[in-house]
């Protein structure tokens, strides 16, 4: 049987956040299976902001999220969003979701949408890195180090993927050494995307999940592929601050300011080539360390 997505992967990835209206502020999305068995959690970030975008008053923006995982989703089944519309005010627009699954709460997120409106405008300068031009995909990476990658999700991870990822310091995950906690990577959807921006914002909300919590990692030398290593995601807020497109390179810097007791803290900034920083993101995970008795 074939494992990987038929057809266009980007297109696949586009129905993600399509979801079903079956109830008065109540949807349902459905899920898809990228070889770990349960949800990738930038999918339900994804499906999340667009249940409660589903019903925002026309003309508002989502500007922030903050986002808790409780539990592991199954990737075999469809998952429900019900979204509490706790305030319409003049500027701003506050929506509370949950996403329940096997009638248990997985994940609960608050997210606040805006107006367009003129403000005062600054922002860090983008890190002076290598651009995404000559850098080997991470797809083609991973292909080298087949061998290594654990038979069972072997050929899902090998799959072609609709955002491509390039590492500017890459590290080899089954060899990691330590390494000041700072990551960079440039990422972008394989094909066009529609106008609409809110498309835009749920991708980035799904891309963001990947590659950010295992920079707390670095200083340590481990990465989550070890049989020891414990490694989830606790929680997730984002910024949109100005406008991008995901079907252009945006390079996400990547920095983890702390770990301890078996959690680790990261923050990442999103940019555009031109240097304008777009996004902000943190996220504070699992990094437990359980080594096998002999």
């Amino acid at each position: 049987m074939t494992v990987c997505v038929q057809g266009n992967v980007l297109e696949e990835l586009l129905k993600l956040p399509k979801l079903e209206k079956i109830e008065e502020n109540i949807f349902r999305g459905q899920s898809q299976d990228l070889g770990f068995g349960s949800v990738f959690g930038g999918q339900v970030l994804g499906q999340a902001l667009s249940a409660a975008s589903q019903t925002v008053p026309d003309g508002r923006q989502a500007h922030s999220l903050h986002g808790y995982f409780m539990r592991a989703g199954d990737a075999k089944k469809p998952i429900a969003y019900t979204v509490d519309c706790i305030r319409d005010g003049k500027s701003f627009t506050t929506r509370r979701v949950v996403a329940i699954q096997k009638g248990r709460a997985i994940f609960s997120m608050a997210a606040s949408f805006q107006i367009d409106e003129p403000g005062f405008d600054h922002q860090d300068d983008m890190p002076d890195v290598q651009g995404p031009d000559g850098l080997e995909p991470e797809i083609e990476t991973a292909r080298k180090l087949a061998d290594h990658i654990p038979s069972g999700i072997r050929e899902k991870i090998l799959c072609d993927k609709p955002i491509e990822i390039r590492h500017v310091n890459p590290i080899n995950p089954f060899k990691p050494e330590k390494r000041t906690p700072e990551k960079y990577v440039w990422f972008r959807a394989t094909g066009p995307l529609p106008d609409e921006l809110a498309v835009h914002h749920y991708l980035l909300a799904y891309a963001s999940d990947f590659n950010l919590m295992i920079t707390s990692l670095y200083p340590h030398g481990h990465t989550f592929w070890e049989p020891a290593m414990q490694v989830a995601s606790l929680d997730h807020a984002m910024w949109f601050h100005r406008d991008f497109r995901m079907d252009d390179w945006l390079l996400y810097a990547m920095q983890s300011p702390s770990a301890s007791r078996a959690r680790g803290l990261a923050i990442g900034r999103v940019f555009t080539q031109t240097g304008r920083l777009v996004a902000t993101v943190s996220q504070e995970g699992l990094v437990r360390h359980r080594p096998q008795r002999k």
